[in-house]
Parts: structure tokens; sequence; C-alpha cells
């Protein structure tokens, strides 16, 4: 046998060892870890999620989108489940976003599990944005990507000093989506466009300020807050509302601090307004503020792609449903794999 053939075979060996391990990775998270990446409880009044992967910062894996769909979609039908509650185990994230390690060894072992993971994740976002009971996200800790996908489009969110917001996905040659295109446009001014396009991360009582969370609660009053959810008897939205206003009322962190992005807000509706991503960089030249040339070398360290894809898709987001967002997202997120 000569070399040529030798380094043949190990090549193929390599290849069949390394499907072999991904194919068992998937295997165990759908049939034994699957189970505790996720806890789906019926506490009181309330069907409760938890995020269960607090050392992967409760990144989402498929098996955790499709048990929290199928669940959430009993739930809403349940005479007996009046609200449902959504958090992250541990005190560093609600979720970081979806677990793209899995999705990337996945597609280098030609298991093409990208468009079914985006597909349903998408679709999970959806039935967030048109569940039919009061739906409560505690968002404590980061919150990014698909952990906003999972929040944001619910009926109330509550942020802790702890919340620590961001898109980034211009950084990493992907976009804002899990609905970004629909929430981001509708944020004041042009705000959403601005964090779009530099990934600005909000923290704490800003991300309340920012309209991403309805409400702010301290974190030490966090499980409090959920006792008392719990404990409500067969309550209305309005029931659920009051008591996460009485929280929020009671919430003394940063309460006289202003929006931190509140100075810059002139220059964000002027520069981030522009049709063109051109147009934007070249305004905030022009602007020559210290605060603009720090968003000019940030984006100019983004994909560029990503960037141009970004603000076209919140254009186009701007006048569309949350259905009608998720769609084209999906058909951007198979066109940016491939």
């Amino acid at each position: 046998m000569g070399q040529r053939e030798v380094w043949r075979l190990m090549s193929r060996f390599n290849a069949f060892k390394r499907t072999n391990t991904i194919l068992h990775h998937l295997r165990m998270s759908k049939h034994t870890d699957a189970a505790e990446d996720v806890l789906l409880e019926k506490k009181g009044c309330a069907g409760v999620i938890t995020l269960n992967r607090p050392k992967f910062l409760n990144a989402l894996t498929l098996n955790m989108i499709r048990q929290i769909y199928s669940q959430l979609k009993k739930w809403e039908q349940d005479p007996e489940t009046f609200l449902i509650i959504i958090k992250g185990a541990g005190e560093k994230a609600f979720c970081a976003g979806g677990d793209i390690r899995v999705i990337s060894e996945a597609e280098k072992a030609k298991q093409n599990m990208a468009p079914v993971f985006f597909r349903e994740e998408y679709m999970l976002n959806n039935a967030v944005g048109s569940c039919q009971k009061p739906y409560v996200a505690l968002i404590h800790g980061i919150t990014m990507g698909g952990g906003v996908g999972l929040s944001v489009h619910g009926q109330f969110r509550v942020a802790t000093e702890k919340c620590l917001f961001a898109m980034p996905e211009t950084a990493i040659g992907l976009f804002p989506d899990v609905g970004g295109g629909y929430f981001l446009p509708r944020l004041q001014g042009k705000l959403g466009y601005f964090l779009a396009l530099t990934g600005f991360r909000l923290k704490g009582r800003d991300v309340y300020r920012a309209g991403i969370a309805t409400h702010f609660v301290d974190s030490e009053k966090l499980t409090m807050l959920e006792e008392d959810l719990l404990a409500l008897k067969s309550p209305s939205k309005e029931n659920i509302a009051s008591v996460l206003e009485n929280y929020h009322t009671e919430s003394k962190i940063d309460r006289d601090k202003s929006f931190m992005l509140e100075e810059h807000m002139d220059k964000i509706n002027s520069c981030f307004s522009a049709n063109t991503v051109e147009e934007i960089i070249e305004k905030l030249k022009q602007d020559g503020s210290s605060f603009a040339l720090e968003q000019l070398k940030v984006i100019n360290k983004m994909s560029p792609t990503s960037l141009k894809i970004t603000l076209r898709q919140l254009m186009e987001g701007s006048s569309k449903t949350l259905q009608e967002v998720l769609t084209m997202e999906y058909r951007l997120s198979q066109a940016c794999m491939f």
C-alpha cells in the first residue's frame, strides 16, 4: 500500500470518527441531557420554563427549542394555566443565544442541521409573540441573540441590574435575527438601528429605558416576585401587570440615573437615519465627536456584508408583521449559511 492510499484511508477514518462523535453528541442531547437542559414545570397558576444549562450560559439547543415549543402550545390551551414564566438557571445568564458550536460541528460533518435549527427557533419566537397567555420573561444576566428571541416578543420582560443585552451578530458575519428585524426598528428614534449595526451592549435599567424590557426589578427581589406571581388565583393580564408594576415602582437601583445613551440620541438619530451603510459612515465622520468616532471604529470592525444585510433587514422589517419578519429572516439565515 502506497503512502497516498494510507493518507486517504486515514482521512476517511478521521472524517468517520468526527461524524460519529457529533452523532453521539446529538443522540445524547436528545435522550439524556435534553430533559435536564430545560425544566418545564406547572407551579400554582403558571407554567414555568427554566433554561437549565448554566455552564453554557443557558445557550439553546434544538431539543430545548422543541421541548419549549411543544409545552408552550399545551399550556396555551390549558384552562388551568393562567400565565407562563421563563427564566434562566444560575446567576450569569438568562440565555446567551443559540448553541452555534453544535450547529457548526454538525455542518462540518455534513449533517445539515442549520435549516432545521433556525426554522424551529423562529417558529418558537413566533409562538412567544402570538402566545394567548400572559408571558413573563425574567431577563437576569446575559441576554443575547436567541435569548432575546425568547423574551422580547413576550408581553412582559423583567430586567434586573445584572441584565446585559446585545445583538452582536454583525461581528460574526450574521444579522440580528430571532425577530430583530421586527422589534429593533420599533425602538425610539434610530436606537434599534444603532444597536443592530454596532452590537452596543445595554446593561441593567438601561434595558428597560431602551424599551426592550417592560419592567425593572432589583435582582434580590426576583425570587419574591416569582412567588407572588405563582400565588395569584386565576389572574387576569391586569392582575399580573399590577404585581410587576408594584415591584418595578419599589426598585431603587439606578432609579435616578438617566439613560446612558440619552446625551447621544440626537447623534444616533441623525447618523443612523441614512439609507445606506456608506452614508452612515460618512455622517459619523462628519459629526466628528468622540462618540461618533468610537462608533465608526466599531463599525469598521464588523462584517461589511452583515452591515448591509442588517440595515436592509431593519428597513424592510419596520413595516412587516413579526411572522413576516421571521419568514424573511429564515431566508436570510440560510443565505448566510451557504
